[in-house]
């Protein structure tokens, strides 16, 4: 009998959690009618809201992505503007259902905090931005200087494992947002604003002068950007991970925003899988067959959002550079449909 009860313990243990991982995320956002998205509302280029309410930006486009994948309409998504230091708390809460906000994928975040990074949007290294007025060119130069950080991010580890490697020494000035340490520099509060190259580009944009201020020559990080989900759910894992991948694919493929409903007759198995037009692989999700259809016709490829967010023809003109697709020398790479 013991061991009868034991053997069913041990059943029910494995069990259990699958139960409870599957559909419980969906099943709430479906109920709720939205997804209720963690992101900011200042970075250009990556997540910001305009006058008349209206969220755009790289990150915001993951969110649109998923709510386009679920319902067939982007726009399903309250978005929730978190400070750097309330994000995680705010996820594991369950005050949100997802995370996009230039977040670093790191193994302590990914390990030990209960959460897991679904992918990686944009590829990023932090930087050091300084007035013109000082005349460095370097970042060695930098020994005894104060630097602006925002608190809560994996800034203030990078910052201090390069200092230390490199026998230099700094003092730490922490701020709660990213625009608030950026404007303590420019008040002279600091010498230098250390954030990613790609989000401070977009901080930047905010300053009354920009063009006063430079990033030194060279990255002392990899900041692999990207969503964050709770662990447990492993459904919502995958329609979050899955979808930033359509949009991937979708680029590699060339499969756009205009021409997706003539795909859909496309001779091409990998088109037609993704588009929904072969295949069950909505069912896998928990979804319709044309979840990444929607994801495509609403939101673009990945290419798309890009150049449409950040790239040469936007305030931000960046080039794609490791945010190219991998065919074309970069980073971005997602596993096939099949």
């Amino acid at each position: 009998m013991k061991k009868y009860a034991y053997g069913l313990a041990l059943i029910l243990g494995v069990i259990a959690p699958l139960t409870v991982a599957r559909g419980a995320t969906l099943d709430d956002v479906k109920a709720r009618g939205y997804v209720l998205c963690g992101t900011q509302a200042r970075m250009p280029g990556f997540s910001q809201v305009d006058d008349k309410g209206k969220w755009s930006g790289m990150d915001v486009d993951v969110c649109r992505a998923v709510s386009a994948a679920i319902f067939g309409d982007p726009d399903e998504v309250h978005y929730i503007d978190e400070t750097a230091k309330e994000r995680f708390t705010a996820l594991q809460s369950g005050t949100i259902d997802l995370l996009v906000r230039d977040t670093t994928w790191a193994m302590h975040r990914d390990t030990a905090l209960g959460l897991n990074f679904t992918g990686t949007n944009v590829y990023d290294g932090l930087g050091f931005m300084i007035p013109k007025s000082l005349g460095l060119t370097s970042i060695t130069q930098l020994d005894g200087a104060s630097i602006c950080i925002e608190a809560g991010t994996t800034h203030e580890s990078v910052i201090a494992d390069y200092f230390r490697a490199h026998k230099m020494d700094y003092e730490a000035v922490t701020y709660n947002r990213g625009e608030e340490a950026i404007r303590a520099m420019v008040d002279g509060r600091c010498d230098t604003f250390a954030y990613e190259v790609g989000t401070g580009a977009a901080l930047r944009m905010q300053l009354p002068h920009p063009e006063k201020y430079v990033f030194l020559p060279g990255l002392i990080s990899k900041e692999p950007l990207g969503p964050v989900v709770r662990q447990g759910d492993d459904q919502w894992f995958n329609i979050v991970k899955w979808a930033l991948f359509a949009m991937i694919n979708a680029e590699e493929l060339g499969v756009t925003s205009e021409n997706v409903e003539q795909m859909l007759s496309s001779d091409n198995p990998k088109i037609r899988r993704l588009v929904g037009a072969e295949g069950e692989f909505g069912s896998d999700l928990g979804l319709k067959n044309d979840w990444a259809y929607n994801i495509i016709k609403y939101v673009g490829n990945y290419g798309e959002a890009f150049e449409r967010n950040m790239g040469l023809n936007t305030p931000l003109h960046l080039e794609r550079g490791l945010n190219r697709l991998w065919t074309d020398g970069g980073l971005i790479y997602a596993p096939p449909i099949r």
